[in-house]
């Protein structure tokens, strides 16, 4: 069984350009952000590059880094 998460590398022989990783997001304490499940929300925390916990109003979480579902305004 393969794990689909983990991206396969790029051979330096392939034929194919290697693909472009996007550049890692990074949040402060007091950026406004919306995510993709809970909505609009305030950074109070922040794990550098392993977590930001975030405050959505009815409840507070923690979203783990790489912040796929999470956008800064």
């Amino acid at each position: 069984m393969t794990n689909h998460a983990t991206p396969k590398r790029h051979l330096p022989s392939s034929p194919f350009k290697a693909p472009l990783s996007p550049d890692p997001k990074h949040f402060a304490t007091g950026d406004q952000v919306t995510h993709d499940m809970y909505g609009l929300g305030r950074v109070i925390g922040v794990e550098n590059g392993i977590a930001a916990t975030v405050d959505f109003g009815s409840e507070q979480r923690r979203i783990p880094s790489p912040y796929t579902k999470m956008t800064k305004l």
